[in-house]
């Protein structure tokens, strides 16, 4: 088998033969995918260590897909990332020796490695979200007739913070509570005029991705936020936002995700009040005077 000699087409035969993988395979397909900035730049004991195999799985990984070994598959995204985001690989080689740094400076070493490895999850998020994506996702959510918005666990704060910014903005919005068990069930309701907004990372909550199963094959349009295009929410998107993250942290942050999800709302403000201001405003109610912020 010949192996593929670009980004694009490794990923898109990892993704066709996923679900033939064995647990450990998929393990490493999800984090190459997820990380590729880490898989052209880091070692192969490192990544090893990261996505929870040996290094000598990340060999036969490899060679699944007619690859020598691990080094040559590397290859294909160190040329990625030299060509697709220049200067992106000094700024993550400086930011992961920030991270060394601050882990040797006490219990705030903790906040600096925290606010370095946000940096670099921001900084990513810019470098691969598309303009069309974006326009694609704006352009949904200015249609609908009702937006649904739907996230658990730990994607719940972005959700709820979507419903505020869209309430404010007077668009007609339900918020999939999974208080109560009728999420699902009023999810029945959906139909193909309206979005559903789903928010949901590794490991993925099952009702979400079950309620946007239904929404796909009732033909409503979705605008997904993940992890991967591994996720099984990029199975049913329309429109399909990743943001990868690190399978070390303690607590995966919030930071690139709510930063995408506030950018997404104020470019619908934009658009909705493009006859009214020059500068989006969301207006709020504070003390029973209306204000804008």
């Amino acid at each position: 088998m010949n192996p593929p000699r670009n980004y694009e087409n490794i990923i898109k035969r990892i993704h066709e033969s996923y679900d033939d993988l064995s647990r450990g395979n998929q393990r490493i397909a999800h984090y190459v995918s997820q990380n590729p900035n880490d898989v052209a730049i880091f070692s192969s004991y490192a990544i090893a260590k990261k996505s929870g195999v040996h290094a000598s799985s990340l060999v036969r990984f490899a060679q699944i897909y007619g690859y020598k070994g691990f080094k040559e598959l590397q290859t294909i995204f160190k040329a990625r990332l030299a060509t697709a985001v220049p200067g992106f690989e000094a700024r993550v080689r400086s930011l992961k020796d920030e991270l060394d740094l601050h882990s040797q400076h006490g219990m705030k070493g903790f906040l600096g490695d925290l606010v370095a490895r946000d940096i670099a999850s921001i900084q990513d998020l810019l470098s691969r979200t598309e303009e069309l994506d974006f326009q694609r996702a704006v352009d949904l959510l200015e249609k609908a007739e009702t937006i649904y918005i739907v996230g658990q666990l730990r994607s719940e704060p972005i959700a709820i913070f979507i419903r505020y910014v869209l309430t404010m903005l007077k668009r007609r919005t339900s918020f999939l509570d999974a208080s109560g068990g009728l999420a699902t069930h009023i999810a029945g309701v959906m139909r193909p005029a309206d979005v559903l907004i789903a928010v949901s990372f590794r490991y993925y909550a099952t009702e979400v991705v079950n309620i946007a199963e239904a929404a796909h094959a009732n033909g409503l349009p979705i605008v997904a936020i993940s992890d991967s295009t591994l996720s099984p929410l990029a199975r049913t998107a329309s429109v399909l936002f990743t943001i990868p993250e690190d399978e070390c942290s303690f607590s995966r942050s919030l930071a690139a995700p709510m930063c995408l999800a506030q950018a997404l709302m104020v470019a619908l403000a934009a658009r909705i009040q493009r006859d009214e201001q020059t500068s989006p405003r969301i207006p709020v109610a504070t003390q029973g005077a209306a204000l804008t912020t």
